[in-house]
């Protein structure tokens, strides 16, 4: 009985967060190391950024170290989830090891991963979906504003006033 009041103190605790993102509960996130966290606590009152991206896609690799370095400077006020659309769970690691951030990452083979990919249309990749905490859709297009913004910051006050 106690765990059910932890959760419903912790879903109370992310509403003052003001996160209301129903879309990946009782999802868990994995970082690069395999710790786990649970989806609605580690993105609670946050910008999420969906990136549908994989190894063996040369666009991918080309944007990943982009978008790494725009987190460096602006993870505070976003998170990345990595969705991955690698053929298998060794060449996800190995991308994730070879040039992403610390952001968190769907589990290989989830049924997430094709549950966002149709809610959010992602028909090529790369692609970076913006969301606000409620899980609304700020942008499709976050890879054109993260490319091509004037800084990381403005981009982060855009999508805020979005």
């Amino acid at each position: 009985m106690g765990g059910n009041t932890s959760t419903a103190s912790k879903s109370s605790e992310n509403q003052k967060k003001g996160s209301k993102m129903t879309l990946l509960a009782g999802v868990q996130l994995e970082k690069f190391d395999k710790s786990k966290v649970d989806a609605s606590e580690a993105l609670a009152g946050k910008i999420v950024g969906f990136y549908f991206s994989a190894h063996w896609c040369p666009p991918c690799r080309a944007f990943t170290p982009i978008l790494k370095d725009f987190y460096g400077e602006v993870d505070d006020d976003l998170e990345i989830v990595f969705v991955s659309l690698d053929r298998s769970e060794s060449d996800l690691k190995s991308y994730m090891k070879e040039c992403h951030g610390d952001w968190y990452h769907i589990p290989y083979g989830s049924d997430t991963i094709k549950e966002l990919s149709t809610k959010y249309g992602v028909s090529g990749i790369p692609a970076l979906i913006i969301v606000k905490p409620d899980g609304t859709t700020i942008t499709q297009d976050g890879r054109n504003d993260v490319q091509n913004g004037k800084s990381p910051k403005a981009t982060i006050a855009k999508w805020k006033s979005a």
